[in-house]
């Protein structure tokens, strides 16, 4: 038998629901109330994770500066979406939901226990490892006091004609309210002494977001041995500039974080587009929840600002200076080829590599011929999925595209494509998911434009987030109307498919163009479709499929047949399936767990898990596709997608996962699961009681193999063998 058959063509997604048992809670293992990891703390031990790479030695020091910055961001949208998420469910009233035994109170006690040693631990790690690996490497961040007399005059000159004119100092007096803080500014507290009067005044000023947050001490020292400041002693150390006639007696840094998580009664409004504009207006003045102040800070100083913003003792971090070290991403960006990774350039896949050389590859006649499975960032995306649009927008045989944008980039070829063929007369669908987090704006500006051009925009479904990465070709041909489908796990975002770990399915399969077709249908319009051949499609089904195809390795390895389960997600939290996973383990079905972030399953526990095995790897690429992988008594069943396994993705957003057909294809995912889960590659590996353990070197101290750096060379070397045969067949 093939994969292909393991699933007859007859049978559908939506027969998944048919005699479909869920778990009784009352049979499952014992620890019923201590099954599950706590998912904020699982979260958090992730972005431990991260500053562990920060923390490594062997890695090339931008990249640990970089890691840095990404702890730092990391930390910054943790607080404004999840810790203001259960804060406002505290605050209003509603129910927190938690699995796990503890009151909410306990767990934003425990969240801020966890996080003030993480920032701790980070400001360590710049201090102490990174910065000082730095200045080995002739990157040097200096104090203002380090400088000599021509140096501090260059700086001044610099500070007058670039920095001051943009600073806007603002006093606290009776006539002068406490102004407000942005959201993740980086400020300035300066108390001053009128000279005149003897009054001590307290104002604010703002670090300019839009400058460099490290200046170059002086440009026409060779970037090789090179000094920089951070643009906020630069200014501290120019206040008498700022308040001529006034002594300045103290300074001090802050940054506030607040609640910018986003919240619409969709139900409720006529407009999506105007009540999502307004919401955003709202989350700039959301309340904050956490004010990191320097740790030279007073307790006048500190006293006012706890009380003007209202935040907790438990809410404040006390740091050494820098404070947001996520703007070491500006000195990541620096170019020295040495302190990188070394460069990357993504290889053409090989059936979509051109048959003549010089010449543009159709893509439609390799879909046509057989199925194509891309691994990003290995394999190019512009010369397969943006190829794929590019080619379908300017194709006459062309008639329409639907697709679904998520996340995409500010100048993203994508949308131009969709404009280009909405403009050449084509049908063009474009279902904008305009909630997407923290991109909403500019998905706003987006359907506006596609608009403009003529394009059908459409919203999705009320109450739930288009976050499936779908795009549907229908293209006249000699025989009748064909279908041309990309189904991804990761956006159609051609900047991030470049550090974004994605797989995608590019296939001319009829039966995927009508699931597409109907999945569509449904999206922009009122039918119901509940039948797909090789989709599985959230929130009906998805959750019902995975359930059901756990429950059959679970009675596979009843019955003595061969049966496992490999899943591959970013974040492992539903209780249903991980209830299901406990089950499969306890009849003897090995389970293997590969997630990036949050796992809320104990693996390797006796009598729950002990068939289970959870792996993370991080690296310098982020691991963001989902696999689930099935042995199904020797004919696997294998599906990528674009869903984790948390609440939201099952049960509140429109997601789809597409059934791989090909063997080679199913053959290529075991051997990236084989490697992964390989005891001689690098990773973390995750204990019952939560912890991490990172898994970097073996027994005798040499370093584990890098999976990342291994699909590197693996996929060059094969591109390279392929292009070499065609060299030799065309001298023939």
């Amino acid at each position: 038998m093939t994969a292909e058959s393991t699933l007859d063509e007859d049978r559908t997604s939506s027969d998944f629901d048919d005699d479909f048992e869920p778990l009784d809670t009352d049979g499952a293992p014992e620890l019923l109330d201590e099954r599950y990891l706590d998912r904020e703390l699982s979260w958090l031990a992730f972005n431990q994770r991260v500053l562990e790479l920060a923390e490594d030695p062997r890695l090339p020091v931008l990249e640990r500066a970089n890691f840095l910055a990404i702890f730092a961001s990391n930390l910054d949208e943790f607080f404004m979406v999840r810790v203001a998420g259960l804060k406002r469910r505290i605050n209003t009233g509603l129910a927190v939901p938690t699995n796990i035994g503890r009151t909410p109170h306990e767990v934003l006690a425990d969240i801020s226990q966890k996080a003030h040693e993480l920032q701790s631990r980070h400001a360590a790690a710049y201090q102490e490892l990174v910065k000082p690996a730095l200045a080995e490497a002739g990157i040097r961040i200096v104090s203002w006091d380090e400088l000599d007399e021509t140096h501090r005059e260059h700086l001044h000159d610099y500070f007058s004609t670039q920095i001051f004119p943009v600073l806007m100092p603002l006093a606290v007096d009776p006539a002068h309210p406490f102004p407000y803080i942005s959201g993740l500014s980086l400020n300035l507290s300066v108390r001053v002494r009128n000279s005149r009067t003897g009054r001590q005044e307290f104002a604010r000023v703002k670090v300019p977001q839009m400058l460099p947050r490290f200046a170059r001490v002086d440009p026409a020292e060779p970037v090789e041995d090179a000094r920089y400041i951070a643009l906020e002693e630069l200014i501290s150390n120019h206040l008498g500039d700022l308040f001529p006639g006034m002594e300045v007696l103290d300074h001090h840094v802050f940054r506030v974080t607040r609640n910018e998580d986003v919240e619409i009664e969709e139900d409720e409004t006529e407009n999506l587009i105007k009540a999502l504009e307004k919401e955003l207006l709202r989350r700039r003045f959301g309340p904050p929840i956490r004010l990191e102040i320097s740790d030279d800070m007073d307790e006048v100083t500190l006293g006012l600002l706890v009380r003007e913003l209202d935040v907790t003792e438990q809410e404040v971090y006390t740091l050494p200076s820098p404070l947001d070290l996520g703007g070491l991403f500006d000195l990541a960006r620096i170019d020295r080829p040495e302190l990188h990774y070394p460069t990357h350039v993504p290889t053409t896949n090989v059936q979509l590599q051109p048959s003549e050389p010089n010449r543009p590859a159709d893509i439609f006649a390799a879909v046509a011929e057989k199925d194509v499975l891309l691994h990003h960032p290995y394999e190019s995306f512009a010369t397969s999925v943006q190829a794929f649009l590019e080619q379908a927008a300017a194709d006459p045989g062309v008639l329409a595209i639907k697709q679904t944008l998520y996340r995409t980039s500010g100048d993203s070829p994508i949308v131009e494509a969709l404009i280009d063929a909405a403009e050449a007369g084509k049908q063009v669908l474009a279902l904008v998911e305009i909630k997407a987090r923290f991109d909403e704006a500019a998905n706003i500006t987006w359907a506006r434009k596609l608009e403009k051009a003529g394009v059908h925009v459409v919203y999705g479904l009320v109450g739930l987030k288009t976050h499936c990465k779908l795009a549907l070709v229908i293209r006249q041909e000699k025989d009748g109307l064909k279908h041309y489908s990309h189904i991804g796990t990761g956006n159609y975002n051609p900047k991030t498919s470049r550090i974004y770990e994605d797989l995608g399915l590019l296939t001319a399969d009829d039966q995927v163009g009508k699931d597409l077709t109907r999945l569509f249908n449904e999206l922009s319009g009122y039918a119901i479709e509940k039948k797909f051949k090789r989709l599985l499609v959230a929130p009906l089904h998805l959750r019902k499929g995975l359930l059901k195809l756990i429950a059959q390795e679970t009675r596979n390895a009843q019955e003595g047949k061969p049966a496992g389960i490999r899943i591959k997600v970013n974040s492992m939290v539903d209780e249903a399936i991980i209830d299901a996973l406990y089950r499969a383990s306890n009849e003897g079905v090995p389970v293997e767990v590969w997630v990036r972030g949050i796992c809320s399953l104990r693996p390797g526990i006796p009598g729950l898990s002990e068939n289970i095995r959870v792996r993370s790897i991080l690296g310098r690429y982020l691991e963001h596709s989902r696999i689930f992988s099935f042995r199904n008594d020797g004919d696997p069943v294998v599906y990528i997608g674009s869903a984790d396994m948390m609440h939201r993705n099952l049960d509140r957003r429109v997601e789809a996962l597409v059934r791989l057909t090909d063997p080679d294809h199913v053959s290529a995912i075991g051997g990236l699961f084989d490697e992964a889960m390989d005891e001689r590659t690098g990773a973390w590996w995750l204990s019952g009681d939560g912890t991490w353990v990172r898994h970097s070197t073996d027994d005798s101290g040499r370093p584990l193999d890098d999976l990342q750096a291994l699909r590197i060379q693996r996929v060059a070397q094969r591109s390279k063998r392929i292009a070499q045969r065609a060299t030799r067949a065309a001298r023939r």
